[in-house]
């Protein structure tokens, strides 16, 4: 029974994998925001493997790196399949039907690269116990599948979101998000970590500031909030970072 509950955390880690698995297919196959909501469903699991491993204290070198695994599929490769489906339908330029690749999308595996990299440094880096160096793998996933839902607002009307619809639709935009987002996950940027060591408002100020400025944008402008909770979380990480340590 006890050699059970100790694998409750690494079956939450693998449903997160055979998600992320098949976010892969849904995005290659165009169903962009099939897999957008997939990828979602796999962070919740990705969540509660965390949860469960310290709440039944069953943390092991086996679960962290499975845990890496599976993130580097779920928040690596099922992102990098978004983006690569984007790009090529942005794409102007022809690849013959019986051509496989559209090499004007390659660009897009520059995320699954950098979010290898980016894992493979957490694992080993302790100073990442309690905040981050570095855009986190679930972060980036987040706000690229937001893509896709923004750029269905198009024919929304004259809103922000609908705006940034519209530049979606730019092969040259898409890129520029590919190169930006591949160099934030392997940057040395430090940013805030969610885990409660303490319920102190000093320990938590930032936090509890981020997640309720990101909630009102979300009430105000729907999936088109992504970029400005991510620039937010920029702001108020550099902040948290500099300010007065007690």
């Amino acid at each position: 029974m006890k050699h059970l509950v100790k694998n409750i955390p690494n079956t939450f880690t693998l449903l997160n994998l055979f998600l992320g698995c098949i976010a892969v297919f849904m995005a290659f196959s165009g169903a962009y925001t099939h897999a957008a909501w997939l990828i979602i469903i796999a962070a919740i699991f990705d969540f509660l493997d965390g949860t469960a491993a310290r709440m039944l204290k069953a943390y092991s070198e086996l679960g962290k790196q499975l845990d890496s695994l599976a993130d580097l599929v779920s928040f690596g490769l099922a992102p990098a399949a978004i983006m690569y489906s984007l790009l090529s339908s942005a794409s102007e330029y022809d690849t013959p039907k019986e051509f496989i690749v559209q090499l004007a999308a390659l660009p897009a595996f520059l995320v699954v690269i950098c979010s290898a990299l980016r894992l493979a440094k957490f694992n080993f880096d302790p100073s990442q116990s309690e905040s981050f160096r570095g855009l986190p793998t679930p972060a980036n996933a987040l706000f690229i599948i937001s893509l896709p839902f923004i750029r269905m607002q198009t024919a929304s009307g004259e809103s922000i979101t609908a705006l940034m619809g519209s530049w979606l639709g730019n092969y040259y935009v898409l890129l520029g998000i590919t190169v930006l987002l591949s160099l934030l996950l392997v940057s040395g940027i430090p940013l805030m970590g969610f885990k409660i060591k303490s319920l102190a408002w000093s320990q938590n100020q930032y936090k509890v500031i981020f997640l309720s400025l990101s909630a009102m944008l979300i009430l105000l402008l729907g999936v088109g909030a992504a970029p400005f909770v991510l620039l937010l979380y920029f702001v108020l990480s550099a902040v948290d970072y500099h300010r007065p340590k007690a």
